[in-house]
């Protein structure tokens, strides 16, 4: 339901945006890509995604050659000021009609509400938390492709049902940690299990050592990493080091890409639960049969979901 509405959201807004003062008129619609080009969501979005919304557009363009779409980018640094300020000076100065991508929940929270009761929009592809469409709901935002209720809900459903009834997470100390540890948590409740404690850690974390040692000394059956991007990969690769899944623990992505599972070695990953809203091989449709190699590589989720959320006629 949610991403037939975000289909049919992306639309209307393209066209509305794109009302034409004279049928003869070359209409612009200008999109700034905004997201974490250095830091540690930089692998699933960074560079890449604006060359994946730059792909989408010259796609959408050669079909509608009455139509211009211009891509802007710019490093958010996960900094919600920042990203805020960046997001005000396109829409004011730059005369942006849609922010798009935004990983870190933090600043897509700020940006959501820069947009809100404006003009613009906010297509947040990358930022995950479930406030977006929750206590914080604006009509300027759609969220694109997944929310910590859904990924939280996939794999809480499964575990509590498949003998995980004791949790612990280890989460992220942003909006996005805070999100997915409630939502997590009302799932595991909902279902018999209980939420024995969690832990915040900073972003772009360097050592998780004793955080994973805290978590296994909860007695939880369920090790949950409440993160994202690199922070994910270095829990996943730690705590294989300290051979926690030879005691009978399981671990669980809440937020994961096959980027992540590939950074981290089928070895080192081997038994990991996550969940996926959308897998690049799934079917032809799905699959990397573009035009060129380019597109080929374009494997990792939130690229693909980059692209497609900013314009519907995106195949994927």
């Amino acid at each position: 339901m949610k991403v037939a509405l975000s289909v049919a959201g992306i639309a209307l807004l393209l066209a509305g945006l794109s009302s034409p003062s004279s049928a003869a008129a070359t209409r612009t619609i200008k999109i700034g890509i905004l997201n974490d080009a250095s830091g540690p969501y930089s692998d699933n979005a960074g560079e890449d995604s604006v060359t994946a919304a730059t792909m989408a557009a010259e796609d959408f363009m050669a079909q509608h050659p009455d139509l211009k779409v211009e891509i802007v980018s710019a490093d958010h640094q996960n900094k919600t000021d920042v990203g805020a300020a960046i997001a005000r000076r396109w829409i004011e100065q730059e005369k942006v009609d849609a922010v798009a991508d935004v990983p870190n929940s933090a600043v897509g929270l700020a940006v959501n509400e820069v947009v809100r009761g404006g003009k613009a929009a906010l297509i947040a592809s990358s930022a995950a938390s479930s406030d977006l469409t929750g206590k914080y709901c604006s009509p300027n935002t759609i969220q694109w492709t997944f929310d910590t209720w859904a990924a939280s809900h996939t794999i809480g459903n499964y575990l509590v049902r498949h003998g995980g009834k004791k949790w612990y997470f280890i989460a992220t100390d942003n909006a996005l940690g805070k999100s997915m540890v409630r939502d997590g948590a009302s799932v595991i409740n909902a279902g018999g299990g209980a939420v024995l404690g969690s832990v915040n850690v900073p972003i772009n974390n360097a050592d998780y050592a004793s955080f994973i040692l805290q978590a296994d000394a909860s007695g939880a059956d369920v090790i949950a990493f409440a993160t994202a991007g690199g922070d994910t990969v270095s829990l996943i690769k730690q705590s294989a080091e300290f051979g926690l899944k030879q005691k009978g623990l399981t671990f669980a992505a809440m937020l994961t890409t096959t980027n992540d599972v590939e950074a981290s070695g089928l070895a080192v990953g081997q038994g990991l639960i996550i969940t996926q809203p959308f897998y690049w091989d799934l079917n032809e449709r799905a699959g990397p049969g573009r035009r060129n190699s380019a597109r080929a590589s374009m494997t990792s989720r939130r690229r693909r979901f980059t692209s497609a959320s900013i314009l519907p006629c995106w195949p994927i």
